[in-house]
């Protein structure tokens, strides 16, 4: 009887748990805050295929640019919360809710972090033409020449945007062309 006791307990803890049906089991979004062939689509691209090699089932980019990422993802925070709508963004993400006074969603309640899946390094690079090779070459010749060095970034407050704005109170005011 102790034994027929010790089997049935011993069943019963190692019996699984009822598990969901196989994740995906329909295709998956992937929503991408910046527009096609930037260096975010590119990586959700290689992922997604990576993704839909191993789960069977397509992974859809859908790009949704524009104002600072905020317009993507608003798009995935109106999604259902069923796993099927994923977000690529970046740092921007966190540095939105400071230039907004309202957003179309929660930063902090609209999303669950899945994980970290890149890490990049800025460079910053002037044409041949600039008299420059060092920070200090360029701050210098931005000091002399104010309003004149123009730089490019994907749009306002993302990080290639705020970046150069913090030379800004060291050379003077940088434009920018987004």
């Amino acid at each position: 009887m102790l034994r027929l006791a010790a089997i049935l307990l011993f069943s019963w803890c190692c019996t699984p748990y009822a598990a969901p049906p196989d994740y995906p089991t329909k295709p998956v979004r992937l929503v991408v805050v910046y527009p096609p062939g930037g260096g975010i689509d590119l990586l959700a691209r290689v992922m997604g295929q990576q993704f839909t090699a191993s789960w069977g089932q397509p992974i859809v980019v859908d790009n949704r640019p524009g104002a600072g990422t905020t317009i993507g993802a608003a798009v995935a925070a109106k999604a259902p919360a069923d796993g099927y709508t994923l977000l690529m963004t970046d740092v921007s993400y966190a540095i939105t809710p400071s230039l907004y006074a309202s957003l179309p969603y929660d930063p902090q309640k609209s999303f669950a972090p899945i994980s970290l899946v890149n890490l990049v390094t800025d460079v910053l690079v002037v044409h041949p033409s600039l008299p420059a090779t060092t920070v200090k070459e360029l701050i210098a010749h931005a000091k002399a020449n104010p309003r004149k060095i123009f730089y490019a970034s994907a749009g306002n407050g993302t990080l290639n945007h705020l970046a150069p704005e913090m030379l800004s109170p060291v050379c003077g005011s940088c434009a920018s062309t987004t």
